[in-house]
């Protein structure tokens, strides 16, 4: 039995990038990047006016309020080649529309009167770049805007867009099977009989493994024999990463480790000292990850959440594969356990500092807790805790900042 240390830094240790491919843009946020981009092209392509206004020469409205002859209309879209602000003129200018030769000023309408469309009155001081946005301000030809590795968000697709670019090379999503085990177990959609379970653990990792970007391959339920076993594995281990549930403790008919012994997965460990997810397993074959985790409910997700999660980002290309962590104070007692433990938790903030409580039965059948929960506080083994001491807990999603 290894330690959970062991056990994550042996899992992050054995997994690697499933490669790359190109995606269109919209179908590549959450993706990582998977080589540098240069600029195309400045960023804006020409000064442009940042308001809808005026274009003007500073030098004609060296007093307010003044009045100027108005020569012209540029909406955004055309060309300014051929318009030009002439001594005391301005030309009527939209947001975006290129700046027409002369002016080295934009006056916002709402600063402004217009006589008959004729004319116009400048009521407020006018500053030489006011409202201009230069060519190259943002960004110049041939900068380095994004590197390898970085995670796009709708801000870097805008940049990719404005770029030109309508594909991008990203680390490709791996495709993740998922096999629960057990004759008990029927589908959701069915009556449960007597003895029978809902295999509600599939549809639980199935989200999972979607919200941590990879793509989930739901194979069904494997029964408990070893045919069945060995047809629904032989295809979860042509993904790019297996995970099953149930059958790898020591009953008569926990034949998962016994199955794929004999496809060819060799296991780098088979139990860890934590609770819950005692009974998780960790194997390759042909150098992809096979995942083997508890059948509770509870300890499925806990264990996915601390192992699973982590090598499917890493799979991704991402840097950052761990949760956010932060220290909280506990508002009631931890008894010592033997083994290292993960508790559902609900975080409260009472000005600078976190508290921390229980979310609710920690009893692994018990699923209510977790939808209270906020984090997992990480529990070390024959630790005591009174009420007062701090503690690590790692969130559950990003939301929570850390004082």
């Amino acid at each position: 039995m290894v330690s959970f240390d062991d056990a994550l830094k042996t899992i992050l240790d054995n997994v690697s990038s499933v490669g790359t491919e190109q995606v269109p843009l919209v179908e590549a946020v959450g993706q990582v990047l998977a080589e540098a981009v240069l600029a195309p092209w400045d960023l804006p392509l020409w000064d442009n006016s940042a308001m809808d206004g005026y274009a003007v020469r500073r030098e004609d409205c060296h007093s307010v309020p003044c009045r100027l002859r108005v020569t012209g209309f540029l909406p955004a879209g055309v060309s300014a080649e051929g318009i030009t602000v002439q001594p005391g003129c301005a030309v009527r200018i939209m947001t975006g529309a290129p700046l027409p030769d002369g002016a080295d000023a934009v006056v916002p309408v709402e600063e402004t009167d217009e006589t008959s469309g004729e004319q116009v009155t400048i009521r407020e001081p006018v500053a030489v770049g006011q409202h201009i946005r230069r060519r190259g301000e943002d960004i110049r030809r041939g900068e380095r805007i994004l590197e390898a590795g970085t995670v796009l968000r709708p801000s870097e697709i805008s940049l990719l867009a404005s770029c030109g670019k309508p594909q991008v090379a990203v680390q490709r999503r791996p495709v993740v099977a998922i096999l629960s085990t057990g004759d008990e177990l029927v589908e959701v959609g069915t009556v449960p009989g007597p003895g029978q379970i809902i295999n509600s653990n599939t549809l639980a990792l199935a989200a999972a493994v979607r919200e941590a970007g990879a793509i989930p391959r739901v194979l069904g339920i494997a029964r408990d024999n070893r045919l069945s076993h060995l047809e629904l594995m032989r295809q979860g281990l042509a993904a790019d990463a297996l995970i099953t549930s149930a059958g790898i403790s020591a009953g008569d008919r926990d034949l998962v480790r016994v199955v794929l012994d004999e496809l060819g997965v060799k296991f780098l460990f088979w139990k860890v000292a934590i609770k819950p997810g005692k009974p998780t397993a960790f194997g390759l074959f042909e150098g992809r990850p096979v995942f083997c985790l508890p059948g509770n409910p509870v300890a499925s997700m806990v264990t996915f959440e601390e192992f699973v999660r982590p090598a499917l980002l890493k799979m991704q290309g991402r840097r950052k594969v761990l949760r956010p962590t932060l220290r909280a104070t506990l508002r009631e007692p931890l008894k010592p356990g033997s083994r290292m433990r993960f508790l559902r938790v609900a975080l409260e903030r009472e000005g600078e500092r976190w508290y921390v409580r229980s979310a609710g039965n920690q009893e692994t059948g018990i699923l209510r807790t977790s939808l209270a929960a906020d984090a997992v506080a990480l529990v070390p083994a024959h630790t005591a805790c009174a009420a007062g001491d701090e503690i690590t807990v790692r969130l559950l999603g990003e939301q929570l900042v850390a004082p």
